[in-house]
């Protein structure tokens, strides 16, 4: 035992371990995302009428051609792909089900092929990804369908998905009056309402284009988004509350009790099929379609929308729904149809993947190690330097733990602002910047006039400092706009907000050294910021080599098992040559930030006791407490901190672990090289592509 714990104190030793964790993982998550080998996972691409599309296809052993089965095609909402659908997926084909885990348009590894405006971005992808997916199933020889051609598909779909599913039923609803047969079966859309569809047409006549369908709504009682009073239903203090991150009961309102049949005055109960009359269908004010009976129901977990994805409860709702939607018309041959909802095994899949994701994570600093031993990457290392000088007297240290306590906290005080680049607030931060900057320039005129040098510099540098804030803020609309060259919209928003945060702390920074650290004895080579060519040079080939290696694994591990890492919200997915081209444009943004933070948490926390965990807390502290005060808030009193800020804190859920595994990367990696450099170069590298990677994608934005 001693041996094997001396081995894997070593380098090689952690790279092992790391990689056995990838592997089994792997193997694991594989061995679960087909069922134990009872149904084949294979990634499938198709011409859809607007662009191509991709999905995962699990067929159940036994089903095609010659046995065809029911399909069920579901798909992720905004930012997210195909393996967001893990859990449906495999249940489902579990239960003899064929499912389609279906990329949208511009997102994973699908893309719309016509020109795109900026201002037309929301009404593609969502509108027509879904009914261009059944439009394909319908013509497979797999999918199950009756003697006058109607097939027995499902749509399914989280948020804009949701939309998708739903939008999808009405389109195949008209085209089904004109062709004669339905190519949609079935539809529940999870986590959306009918606010984004009725763009297409209104709640009553999406209604009346379900006919006789079976369909379901999934709204959580705390989902950020949807599920929310009309105007007109809510309370005088309800009306005071600007936002939609705030406590519902889709049952209970206008629109979920019209959804379910049930008059205004009545109490609707969720969880419980009811037999519905559609209404007559409607075009040009004439009716095409008189009403129809159909079964509808509403799910209400207590559950924010991000949760929806890996909910045991939400998932044995979706087995419970196409249960009975689909009685009395799966497969003769369709084992475990019958299956308890609870009956679940996707969550294993997720284990495996979690394991695989820990063991990506775990291999960087090992792996770097033994490339820092190749002759040209080992100048990367420098000589050892000393630490930032401590603060020693009681003033000093005040001083010290307040600016940490700032610098952890205002990323999170300012992230609504600079996430929304709100007026007000830029305004306010532009004042603020211009009184810096007088200060900054007042200061070192009197440095330079006094001859005391240190504050005429450590001044002049803080102005310099001061001018580019007000120049980010000033400039905030057309500071990486979105459009053809920066096309992910949510990159953009943490791009801005990494950029300013990074200005902040340099400002810190900066005043710590030339009013404090500098005449205490700190040199600036103790920051590890070395200017020699070929440590820079080197540095970014090694983490440039080690990243390279890292998704190298990544690609043949997929390859092999089907599956990548992942962790609910955060994943290290495969990616196209758009990610890669788009990832490069970001990268010179991010590069500040993380050069920047690296400087910081070195100056700060090396040498100190507890340094790994005062540089976690100074990456995402304030984060995480901005999560907890804005969700604490939510549970206990039905509105959120900041009720407006729906997207923006389902975005924490990703960002807050890869920073802090950068904060551990910046003084590991360091403590290896005795600089800044490649650390900065590594973590902007990994976790711009993992950003990049794992969002909307619009590039065929005009």
């Amino acid at each position: 035992m001693k041996k094997v714990y001396s081995f894997l104190k070593k380098p090689q030793g952690l790279l092992a371990l790391s990689l056995v964790l990838m592997i089994l993982g792997s193997f694991f998550a594989g061995m679960f995302n087909t069922s134990v080998y009872s149904v084949n996972v294979k990634e499938i691409s198709f011409k859809g009428d607007h662009g191509n599309l991709s999905g995962l296809l699990y067929t159940p052993k036994g089903a095609g051609p010659e046995d065809p089965r029911p399909v069920i095609i579901t798909t992720h909402g905004y930012l997210n792909t195909k393996e967001m659908q893990d859990a449906p997926a495999i249940e489902m084909s579990r239960r003899g089900y064929i499912v389609l885990a279906l990329d949208q348009y511009d997102h994973g590894d699908s893309r719309w092929t016509a020109d795109i405006p900026v201002k037309s971005m929301f009404s593609t992808f969502w509108v027509y990804s879904q009914f261009d997916a059944a439009k394909y199933i319908y013509q497979q020889p797999y999918t199950k369908k009756d003697e006058k051609g109607n097939a027995y598909v499902a749509v399914s779909g989280h948020s804009m998905g949701g939309f998708s599913s739903l939008v999808s039923m009405y389109m195949d609803e008209m085209n089904a009056l004109k062709t004669g047969y339905r190519m949609i079966y079935s539809g529940i859309a999870v986590g959306a309402d009918f606010s984004y569809a009725s763009a297409i047409a209104p709640q009553d006549q999406l209604q009346a284009a379900f006919g006789n369908r079976t369909v379901g709504v999934i709204g959580g009682k705390y989902d950020e988004f949807f599920f929310n009073k009309s105007e007109s239903e809510k309370s005088d203090s309800e009306k005071k509350v600007k936002g939609t991150v705030t406590r519902k009961d889709f049952a209970s309102t206008a629109s979920g009790k019209a959804f379910l049949g049930v008059p205004a005055e009545q109490q609707a109960e969720a969880g419980k099929f009811y037999s519905v009359q559609s209404g007559d269908l409607l075009f040009e004010e004439k009716t095409i379609r008189p009403s129809e009976a159909g079964e509808r129901i509403v799910f209400t977990p207590n559950q924010t929308h991000p949760w929806n994805h890996t909910s045991p409860t939400v998932t044995g709702n979706l087995i419970e729904f196409y249960t009975h939607a689909f009685n009395g018309v799966t497969s003769p041959n369709q084992t475990h149809a019958d299956l308890a909802s609870g009956n679940q095994i996707w969550w294993l899949k997720e284990t495996g993947n979690f394991i695989a994701l820990i063991g990506f994570f775990l291999m960087f600093v090992p792996l770097i190690s033994l490339l820092l031993k190749v002759p040209f990457l080992s100048k990367a290392v420098t000589a050892k330097i000393a630490t930032v000088s401590a603060a020693s007297t009681g003033k000093q240290k005040l001083v010290y733990w307040v600016a940490i306590a700032f610098c952890t906290l205002i990323p999170a005080i300012l992230f609504p602002t600079l996430m929304d680049k709100k007026a007000g607030g830029l305004d306010t931060l532009s004042v603020i910047s211009l009184i810096l900057l007088g200060l900054s320039v007042v200061g070192g005129i009197i440095g330079f006039v006094t001859k005391k040098k240190t504050i005429g510099i450590g001044s002049t540098l803080l102005a310099v400092v001061s001018l580019v804030m007000w120049l980010v803020f000033q400039n905030a609309n057309s500071f990486v706009k979105l459009g053809a060259y920066f096309n992910e919209p949510t990159t953009n928003q943490i791009v801005y907000w990494a950029i300013v945060s990074a200005l902040i702390t340099a400002f810190i920074t900066l005043a710590f050294h030339y009013f404090s650290k500098k005449d205490a004895g700190t040199t600036f080579s103790s920051y590890g910021i070395s200017l020699n060519p070929a440590t820079i040079v080197a540095s970014l080939c090694t983490a440039i080599a080690a990243v390279v290696i890292g998704y190298l694994i990544l690609f043949t591990l997929q390859a092999v098992f089907g599956t990548d890492f992942r962790i609910w919200v955060l994943a290290v997915r495969t990616f196209s040559m758009e990610h890669f081209i788009t990832a490069l444009r970001y990268i010179p943004f991010f590069l500040v930030y993380y050069f920047v933070s690296a400087v910081a948490l070195n100056a700060n926390t090396r040498g100190k006791k507890g340094g790994y965990l005062l540089s976690i807390i100074l990456n995402i502290g304030g984060l995480v407490l901005w999560l907890v005060a804005q969700y604490g808030k939510d549970f206990i009193s039905g509105v959120a901190l900041y009720p407006g800020q729906a997207l923006n804190g389902i975005l924490l859920l990703a960002l807050v672990p890869c920073l802090a595994m950068a904060a551990v990367y910046s003084r590991k990696v360091f403590e290896k090289t005795n600089n800044v450099w490649l650390t900065a170069f590594l973590n902007t590298l990994l976790f711009t592509m993992i950003t990049v990677a794992n969002t909307a994608l619009f590039w065929n934005l005009v």
